[in-house]
């Protein structure tokens, strides 16, 4: 552990020290590789009355240098427009510059310099009026790859398609190859020691992480300090956006793929786009067999004021989870014209998960004499869920360039049923067996429906940018869960009232913001922006006709972002945000889930939400060669922290009918807490076939609980995390990836929270408790082959030295407790994927309209 805690730094330290800029670079090797793709498209139109000219030749023409050396003009598109004027040149290289020609009868030719913009291969090039003059652009340059990771403006974007260790898997093994994401061994994300909001497509999501497969993700986005323009739930943590594959290349291509695991686990799945024309239609099925082998240890000691009636529960516990997942996802585009397009997609997730655990339970009483009890309890549980989202995108392009108009409308529907059954037979202290076994079961079942519009404008104004927005957001749940004991008296199942529930919720948030960015000369820039919302949540026991509610009639969240520029590859920036983390459904439903008698929660339904002001400044500096630096100094107050909380209750329902006392899992607010830190992010190449990223955290925690409970006080804690991703580029095709993470001792995340309870007694509250530090390393080795390096081969093993384990101490006035979790660890996993199609605008047509150009070409992704 000091060993590779020492690499890190030291590795930091080389990055940081020995990254000199070089004026000599090869900018070829920046070209190497794949040549991205992309699409020039417009109007041409008279000048005086603004009506589209027909049958316009257009021409795209680019120099290139041929064998002997010299300069020669080559056309690498050409099309006549439509009856309207319109033109839609694709298959184009985005690299370098090209000098656009338009002519028609009776008109002046027309001509000019266009390039691509570096992170837009499709171009408007606006209304074409056909006058004497010419305009002329300045020359960009175009970088062909995208690298695996790169720093945006407001966001790290990690490119998922470049990491190899996690094909054939799910969204959570990719966050763990993300640089400043922290991931534990039950795919809990963290971010900065917070939970963050999920976004898919930079749309909030009601799928979680393990349901998303890692062959339909593009880019991971990392949004530490979200804008006014992003929802503002999320509280201290900031978004991660999930960016699914695209592709509108004309033609069609696709992929398929298959994979098994060291515990017979299959994998498979493809997807497959086709363009012709105004039609662009993708397919993508993926399914996912799942294993996973799960031991631990809890150990608690129950306190008393009467010291003779402390009890001590030690349990070890061994979990197999099995079952599969399927993810389907279907759509079309249809572009009406060049700018008019509208999108209609549909997922399909669904999956069957089957959980068989057996505990072993001893409890000694403090008593004189000590009196003990032991119990062997074994769950059979099992689940599945079915899920339906359509969603329905607008977008419309203005003439000006810059402006655009987008409206989306997504709907979510979801179904889910299970049963658990458990058998908790006792035992004398001479190991012989105590009378018959207690026989509890658990029927849920329940549904959602969840729904979102949305509305987006924006428009440059003079050399600035306007925007703004509109959300509605509902969701709506309804549950039943059915607690049931064996009465041996009455030979069958007797429900339990006091522990058995019927509900539903009903969760509203609507919300409009503004956001203006501007530049004040060549090198300083901001963005201003407000949000506004306003939520309401009503939740009823149908049984009892009970309500519970919060209402925020409107609550401001603004943003303000500056940027100075100090030198080219040198930037500054300072920015602020206001959030907000409204407590979720699992945490206010105050229904005790007894099927775990240790390990019993509730939620609370007088929780309010958490309100976070979030400071951060930023310096990103290129260092030339490829090395790239950016720091992050953070900031972040939060006041009404939700965090978990471990206490003794009285008058909990249990499954024989009666009421006792228990320690239950719950929620509270904190009073507040803070966190600071410094985060350092670095990219740099070792060798021209070999490049490390590395990423490191340091930061305090720290959670005010006074006058919660006379124990707990203030928790401070300061820490460290870690994480580096090597790459090597080997010959005959090999690439290697490894990463590596370490997580000090640290306070237990903050927000986040799903249903109370969880594996083993679930997580500690981050108001009384740590985690004491872990680490482990992934690695995967891939083999390209045939031509064009459409097949591959990828060998990858997760947590190979079995060290990742969450081992968490816990205590208050009325417990102390360890416990720790070992699960799924060194697991290897083979995968085969293939990659098909071609690139040909005259795929399904015998005739067109273009000139100048070839009639395809082979896929080359």
């Amino acid at each position: 552990m000091r060993f590779f805690l020492s690499f890190l730094l030291c590795t930091l330290s080389v990055s940081l020290f020995a990254q000199q800029p070089q004026r000599s670079g090869n900018r070829g090797a920046q070209g190497a590789g794949m040549m991205s793709t992309g699409r020039f498209y417009g109007k041409v139109v008279d000048a005086a009355g603004n009506k589209g000219i027909d049958a316009a030749s257009v021409l795209l023409i680019q120099s290139r240098t041929d064998s002997s050396g010299k300069k020669k003009d080559v056309t690498v598109g050409g099309q006549l427009t439509t009856s309207k004027g319109e033109f839609s040149m694709e298959n184009l290289p985005t690299m370098g510059q090209f000098r656009l020609t338009v002519t028609a009868i009776g008109y002046t030719p027309f001509e000019k310099t266009v390039q691509f913009d570096a992170r837009n291969p499709d171009k408007d090039l606006g209304n074409i009026k056909l006058e004497a003059d010419i305009q002329q652009l300045g020359e960009v340059t175009i970088v062909a790859t995208k690298p695996m990771f790169q720093m945006g403006v407001d966001r790290k974007i990690f490119n998922v398609d470049k990491n190899i260790t996690t094909t054939g898997q799910s969204a959570t093994e990719i966050m763990k190859n993300v640089p400043g994401v922290n991931v534990d061994i039950d795919g809990n994300v963290t971010l900065r020691n917070a939970a963050p909001t999920i976004f898919v497509d930079g749309r909030p999501t009601t799928l979680t992480l393990d349901q998303i497969p890692a062959d339909a993700i593009e880019s991971v986005e990392i949004i530490t300090n979200p804008s006014a323009k992003f929802d503002a739930s999320g509280g201290t943590a900031g978004i991660l956006n999930v960016v699914l594959k695209k592709n509108r290349k004309a033609g069609y291509n696709g992929n398929v793929r298959a994979g098994i695991d060291s515990r017979g686990r299959v994998n498979f799945g493809g997807d497959i786009n086709v363009k012709q024309g105004k039609f662009n239609f993708f397919l993508g099925l993926n399914m996912n067999q799942r294993k996973s082998l799960s031991n631990g240890h809890t150990y608690r000691e129950n306190i008393y004021a009467n010291k003779l009636q402390n009890t001590i529960l030690d349990q070890s516990s061994n979990s197999t989870n099995t079952g599969q997942f399927v993810f389907g996802r279907i759509g079309f585009d249809y572009l009406m014209d060049n700018r008019n397009s509208f999108t209609l997609s549909m997922a399909l997730p669904n999956g069957q998960f089957n959980n068989n655990q057996t505990d072993i339970i001893h409890i000694d009483t403090m008593s004189s004499p000590v009196k003990t009890q032991d119990a062997v309890r074994t769950t059979v549980n099992k689940r599945n869920f079915r899920n339906f989202g359509p969603a329905l995108g607008y977008k419309h392009l203005f003439p000006k360039q810059g402006r655009e108009l987008t409206a989306d409308f997504n709907y979510n529907t979801s179904s889910n049923s299970g049963s658990g059954n458990y058998t908790t037979q006792y035992y004398n202290s001479d190991g012989s067996i105590l009378g018959d076994p207690a026989l509890q079961r658990l029927i849920s079942s329940g549904s959602s429906t969840y729904w979102t519009v949305q509305s987006d404008y924006t428009t440059p104004v003079g050399k600035g940018k306007f925007e703004s927005g509109l959300r509605a957001a509902i969701r709506d749940n309804e549950n039943v869960n059915e607690n049931s004991a064996f009465n041996y008296a009455l030979n069958q199942f007797v429900v339990i009232p006091s522990a058995s529930t019927n509900y539903k919720y009903n969760d509203q948030v609507y919300a409009a913001y503004s956001t203006y960015s501007n530049k004040l000369g060549e090198s300083f820039s901001y963005q201003l922006g407000l949000r506004a919302e306003s939520s309401q949540y009503k939740g009823t026991l149908l049984s009892t006709g009970e309500t519970f509610s919060n209402n925020y009639p409107i609550q401001f969240f603004p943003s303000v972002f500056v940027t100075q520029t100090l030198s080219p590859g040198q930037d500054l920036q300072l920015n602020y945000s206001r959030r907000i983390n409204r407590p979720n459904f699992w945490q206010q439903i105050p229904y005790y889930d007894v099927s775990d008698l240790l390990n019993i929660s509730v939620g609370n339904p007088g929780l309010k939400p958490e309100f976070t002001n979030s400071f951060e400044l930023n310096y990103s500096k290129s260092l030339g060669s490829g090395h790239s630096l950016l720091t992050s100094v953070y900031f972040k107050q939060t006041n009404n922290l939700i965090t978990r909380y471990q206490s003794r209750q009285y008058d909990v329902p249990l499954p024989d009918g009666k009421l006792d006392s228990a320690m239950v899992i719950s929620y509270i607010n904190a009073n507040s807490s803070r966190s600071y830190g410094l985060e350092l992010t670095s990219k740099n190449p070792l060798a021209k076939w070999a490049d490390v990223t590395t990423n490191l955290n340091f930061y305090n925690a720290r959670i005010d609980n006074s006058g919660l409970d006379e124990t707990l006080g203030v928790n401070d804690r300061w820490a460290f995390f870690g994480k580096m991703n090597f790459n090597f580029k080997l010959p005959s095709n090999f690439t290697i990836q490894l990463s590596g993470d370490y997580q000090s001792r640290t306070l237990v995340p903050q927000g986040g929270g799903g249903r109370g309870g969880g594996f083993f007694g679930g997580s500690n509250g981050a108001a009384q408790g740590y985690i004491n530090p872990n680490y482990g390393v992934d690695i995967a080795i891939r083999k390209e082959f045939m031509k064009d390096k459409k097949a591959a081969i990828t060998l990858s093993a997760n947590d190979i030295f079995k060290t990742r384990i969450y081992d968490a101490h816990s205590e208050n006035s009325v417990f102390i407790q360890d416990m720790w979790r070992k699960r799924d660890g060194r697991v290897f996993r083979l995968n085969f994927s293939y990659r098909f199609g071609k690139f040909d605008v005259s795929l399904f047509k015998r005739k067109n309209n273009r000139t100048g150009t070839d009639g395809g070409d082979d896929m080359m992704q």
